[in-house]
């Protein structure tokens, strides 16, 4: 009697049938919409049927999809399971091999509750293993080709993994069954939503905004040129350090990476410590500033911006920062200022994950070869400016596992939306780059290394060399950074000449600097002791719970410890320079 009620309740009802036949017709509705409203205007419409054909494809009478949806979908799964575990015993593999507990795509229970699924996800893992050993120890490549190598059958296995697709994820199918399919209409609308916006989503929708949310510390625009805006933020306390900080990020991003929501906020905790800081905001490329080069971002950028906040003040020197690429230009402008013997200007320097070696800067130099030269000049042609964009697409493909595939099943495949982050908003807001010099800084910097070589760089015609830099300098690394390799970062100091501190942060690129000590996330390490390589420091090193921002604070006071009262030119629009605007500004909305 229960075998006859099982197999009664299989077979779907009328309903049933009408409902999936529904759900495959408007995901084909929805394609032929997309693709027709990218034909050009007054087209006619076309004889032959679009590229992609039927989606999904018309299934014949009596098949699994016209009876039991069901019925496809684990007969899909068992397919792949019956496949892969073929694969695994041709090469000898062993499915029961070590496990990554930690492996977020097979967290949830599904994939060891089902055979089925464990032995997808068993196979997989094994095969993973197999193939990244077999590229690493592949004999006969250098090193070049070798992490070439790796790069690309790490990516290649992320993208095959069966938490990818649909008919081998069993989250993916328990959805489908309880949604009757809705999920895949809905991922479907979205993933069409980000090929007309070009980009991947990654955070909710409309729930940040820069000047509402993000970027709040209050301030003033109090300078403006073609290529940057100058913000001074409104001092908090009755006294302020007699050295003024001015701040420059990385121009392939936005500012407010070191302002999100006031809690993570790098400026706002900077300026209730007392420090009188001043915020340089790079204009978003356009046809303006396309012919933009490094002699325009050392002597109209940040020397601009060191000189302008002198003047203000009424000082001899500012501290710096330099975060990213714009620590590399700092690298050139402090050498430039060395072979101008105007050194003084700057009382210290601080390079967060900062590149001014390139011979070990990890996998972005992966990005650096003919074919993505040629790329970048035919995209750029005709208006001279790099979309932010395909930057982004580039960062988001040195950690495809977890920012392009678990979008992807996330949006696409669970039709869901993606949870509301601020960072994520932040690595979204895209900024473009003036085409000619982020070229020069690609063949120059990351494949040329010509700033670790005496002369290898010219700002303004000098030669400048980072080896005669002797201003007192801090640099930060990452330790899991994949974008700035703390072995990299750590070369700094085998160049500059003057007192240095370095201290290795936990986490990565942004996590690793965006670290509140409120937050108590994370750790430093510290080594007061010399040390000849980052093998030597990690090796001597003092571990420390939470940020490394109160050890930068204290380092940067030990610099000169003088503070003044926080008010006349100290005041945003007190001094000879009058305000614009409100901070943020308006070069860090432009799109």
């Amino acid at each position: 009697m229960a075998d006859d009620t099982d197999t009664a309740s299989a077979i779907p009802t009328l309903e049933d049938w009408q409902h999936w036949t529904w759900v495959m017709g408007r995901a084909q509705q929805m394609l032929m919409e997309t693709w027709a409203d990218g034909l050009p205007k007054d087209a006619g419409w076309p004889a032959a049927a679009p590229p992609w054909g039927a989606f999904p494809p018309a299934f014949p009478a009596g098949s699994p999809m016209t009876t039991d949806p069901a019925a496809l979908f684990s007969a899909g799964a068992e397919a792949w399971a019956k496949g892969l575990e073929t694969w695994g015993k041709m090469i000898g593999l062993d499915p029961e091999a070590k496990e990554n507990a930690k492996d977020r795509r097979f967290a949830a229970p599904e994939w060891q509750e089902s055979p089925v699924f464990d032995t997808i996800r068993k196979t997989y893992l094994a095969l993973s293993d197999k193939l990244l050993g077999t590229a690493e120890e592949l004999d006969g490549l250098d090193d070049e080709s070798r992490h070439r190598l790796m790069f690309a059958v790490r990516s290649f296995v992320d993208a095959m993994s069966p938490s990818n697709f649909a008919l081998t994820n069993p989250q993916v199918l328990k959805r489908t069954m309880e949604t009757r399919g809705e999920n895949l209409l809905k991922g479907l609308a979205n993933m069409l939503d980000d090929i007309a916006a070009g980009q991947l989503t990654q955070t909710k929708q409309g729930v940040f905004e820069v000047g509402r949310n993000l970027a709040t510390t209050p301030g003033k625009v109090i300078k403006e040129t073609p290529l940057y805006q100058l913000i001074q933020y409104t001092p908090t306390t009755d006294e302020v350090l007699g050295t003024p900080l001015v701040i420059f990020p990385p121009w392939i991003n936005r500012f407010y990476i070191l302002d999100l929501t006031p809690e993570k906020s790098f400026v706002k905790w900077c300026v209730d410590q007392g420090i009188s800081l001043f915020m340089v905001s790079w204009k978003s490329a356009d046809e303006s500033i396309a012919d933009a080069t490094l002699d325009d971002y050392v002597l109209n950028g940040q020397i601009d911006a060191i000189d302008t906040v002198r003047d203000l003040l009424g000082v001899e020197s500012v501290h710096t920062i330099g975060y990213c690429v714009a620590g590399t230009t700092l690298a050139a402008t402090l050498a430039y200022l060395t072979a101008h013997k105007q050194q003084s200007k700057v009382k210290s320097a601080t390079f967060l994950t900062a590149q001014v070696d390139f011979s070990s800067a990890g996998d972005l130099k992966l990005f650096t070869g003919a074919d993505t030269a040629a790329l970048l000049d035919e995209i750029t042609r005709d208006s001279g400016y790099l979309d932010g964009r395909y930057m982004a697409a580039t960062f988001n493909l040195l950690r495809g596992r977890d920012l392009i595939w678990s979008y992807v099943v996330n949006n696409y495949l669970m039709g869901d939306e993606p949870a509301p982050f601020d960072l994520l908003h932040w690595n979204s807001d895209t900024t473009n780059l003036p085409a000619s010099w982020h070229r020069d800084y690609i063949e120059s910097f990351y494949k040329g290394n010509k700033l670790a070589e005496k002369g290898g760089i010219k700002v303004a015609g000098t030669a400048v060399d980072i080896d005669t830099v002797k201003t007192p300098t801090y640099v930060q690394a990452g330790r899991e950074d994949h974008i700035s390799p703390p072995e990299s970062v750590w070369k700094i100091m085998g160049h500059f000449t003057g007192p240095k501190r370095f201290v290795l942060a936990g986490s990565g690129h942004i996590a690793g600097v965006v670290n509140p000590p409120a937050a108590e996330k994370y750790q430093h390490w510290t080594n007061d002791e010399p040390a000849d390589t980052l093998e030597t420091f990690i090796a001597g090193a003092e571990e420390h719970k939470g940020s490394w921002w109160p050890d930068w604070l204290a380092w940067l006071k030990s610099q000169d410890p003088a503070t003044v009262p926080a008010k006349g030119a100290r005041v945003p629009g007190k001094g000879k320079l009058k305000p614009i605007e409100d901070a943020p500004g308006r070069y860090v909305k432009a799109r």
